[in-house]
C-alpha cells in the first residue's frame, strides 16, 4: 500500500533528510587517500547523533554499520571496516539515512578519493545525470515508469548499464515503503507506464550504474554487492516528495 504523505508529514521528512545532507557532506569533505572506511562510518553516527537523529541502517536486518560503502567495483553495502582504506584513484559509494521524529530521510552520493580517471569520472557524472532527469519526470499524472524510463534512457545512451538486482523505493515511517521504484522499465518498456505518481508520494530514486554488465554477485559476507566482471559502479540517491507543484528534492 502505498502512504501518501501530509505537508507536515513531507516537513518532517525534510528535517530528517536535511541530517542526511549534512554528514554526507561531512563525508565527503573527510574522504581522502588513508582514510578507512570505518573512520567515516564512527563520522556519520557522531554527527546524526548530535542532531538528535539515529543512524537509519545500523541493525536493520542486522546491518553492522551506519553507512552502506560502496569502493569501485562495489555497488552497494559495503560493511565498513577499518581494513578498507581508500587511496587515490578509488571512488567510494556512501550511502546513509536517519529517522527522525518518527520519518526517515535516505541519500547516496559517489565521491573521487583524489584524481580518478576518465571512465570513472564520466561513470559519475552520467549516474548523477540520470538520478536528476530521472527526478524531472516524478509529477503528478506521469506513471512511475516514466521516471525509470528517463533514468534508463541516459545511463544505456551514454554506454553504461543499469543494475537491476536493486531498485529505489518509497520512503516514509518506514525506510523501505511501496512503490518500489526501479532505474529501468520492466518487461519490453512500452507496455505501462505503472503507478500514477501522486501528491504526497514520497520516493527514494537511487540508480546504481555499472561500466561493463548489469549482473550483481553477493560477498562471503552476505551484504556486499559487486560487479561480476569486476568493473566500475556508481550510486547515487535523492528522498523526493512529488508535489501538486512538481518534485521537490528533500535531500537537496
Amino acid at each position: 500500500m502505498i502512504h501518501l504523505k501530509s505537508k507536515e508529514e513531507i516537513k518532517k521528512m525534510r528535517s530528517a533528510a536535511q541530517i542526511v545532507v549534512e554528514v554526507l557532506n561531512t563525508l565527503k569533505e573527510s574522504v581522502g587517500p588513508g582514510v578507512s572506511t570505518w573512520d567515516l562510518d564512527r563520522m556519520a553516527e557522531e554527527v546524526a547523533i548530535k542532531r538528535g537523529a539515529k543512524p537509519a541502517f545500523k541493525g536493520y536486518s542486522d546491518y553492522p554499520g551506519s553507512v552502506c560503502f560502496a569502493i569501485n567495483s562495489e555497488v552497494v553495502h559495503g560493511i565498513p571496516s577499518k581494513k578498507k582504506i581508500l587511496k587515490e584513484g578509488d571512488i567510494v559509494g556512501i550511502d546513509f539515512g536517519v529517522i527522525l521524529d518518527g520519518f526517515y530521510g535516505d541519500s547516496a552520493i559517489t565521491v573521487p578519493v583524489g584524481k580518478i580517471s576518465a571512465l570513472a569520472h564520466k561513470l559519475l557524472q552520467v549516474t548523477e545525470e540520470s538520478l536528476l532527469k530521472g527526478i524531472q519526470e516524478a509529477s503528478p499524472d506521469n506513471g512511475l515508469f516514466d521516471v525509470s524510463r528517463a533514468i534508463q534512457s541516459h545511463v544505456e545512451d551514454m554506454g553504461f548499464s543499469i543494475v537491476r538486482s536493486y531498485v529505489g523505493h518509497g520512503i516514509g515511517k518506514s525506510l523501505h515503503e511501496d512503490p518500489q521504484v526501479p532505474n529501468f522499465v520492466p518487461g519490453n518498456g512500452s507496455s505501462t507506464n505503472g503507478v500514477k505518481l501522486k501528491p504526497g508520494m514520497v520516493i527514494a530514486i537511487e540508480p546504481m550504474v555499472n561500466v561493463g554488465n548489469p549482473d550483481i554477485k553477493i560477498l562471503s559476507d552476505g551484504w556486499t554487492a559487486v560487479t561480476v566482471d569486476g568493473t566500475l559502479s556508481a550510486h547515487f540517491e535523492h528522498t523526493v516528495a512529488v508535489t501538486d507543484k512538481g518534485p521537490v528534492i528533500l535531500t537537496q
